[in-house]
């Protein structure tokens, strides 16, 4: 997930550039950054670094502490069961149309987006795969000309998102993920919208299993 100053503004830039390093774990939970660290890597002024920490904060993914400076935060298991809970019930809606909606460029999209999860089985990484199920679920949003609404729930998804990382990362163990894809692209095909919306759902409930876990092995990453 690269970004350049080309894409947007250089608050953007800076503010996707360190979000980005946090949800893939280049940024640990209670890492203390500066503005002026963050500028000089970065080669921008102090300005929109301050803009970028200031939104990054709103998401909850910094904490800017007077007397004791800007530390990236710990994963929230509250703020993650919000935004899985906020995400299966939206999806588990686009999923149902998303049954009605699909074309034959749509149907292309998806197929070459599972054949690159099977790759990453192979010889991926578990940051290419989370990217490439990001694109899944964003495929099926497209699919529904709902984009704007995906992009809502992106700004809610970030604990979420971290939690995701650091289960492909510790689990490697990815066929589940991509065996749920599968079935629920089949079942899209199909325009099968119950079994969608079942497959959907379980999807999204699979990091609830091994959030305890997780928080038992990594403890310092955690409120």
């Amino acid at each position: 997930m690269k970004t350049t100053i080309r894409n947007g503004s250089t608050r953007d830039y800076v503010y996707q550039t360190i979000k980005n390093e946090i949800i893939n774990w280049e940024l640990k939970p209670g890492t203390k950054i500066s503005e002026k660290e963050i500028g000089e890597k970065l080669q921008v002024s102090r300005t929109p670094v301050r803009e970028a920490f200031m939104k990054l904060a709103q998401e909850e993914l910094l904490g800017i502490y007077p007397q004791i400076g800007t530390i990236v935060s710990r994963i929230d298991l509250e703020l993650v069961e919000e935004a899985r809970f906020i995400r299966e019930n939206i999806e588990k809606a686009i999923v149902r149309i998303a049954c009605v909606q699909i074309g034959k460029e749509d149907t292309f999209r998806l197929e070459t987006n599972i054949a690159m999860q099977e790759l990453c089985l192979e010889r991926g990484t578990h940051q290419q795969l989370f990217e490439l199920d990001e694109d899944f679920h964003k495929i099926i949003f497209e699919i529904t000309n709902k984009q704007r609404t995906w992009n809502i729930i992106r700004k809610m998804n970030s604990h979420f998102d971290r939690l995701r990382v650091l289960r492909l990362a510790s689990n490697h163990d990815w066929s589940i993920v991509i065996s749920q894809h599968k079935e629920i692209f089949k079942a899209i095909l199909e325009k099968n919208q119950d079994k969608a919306e079942q497959v959907m759902v379980n999807h999204l409930k699979l990091v609830n299993f091994e959030k305890e876990k997780l928080k038992e092995m990594h403890p310092d990453y955690f409120l």
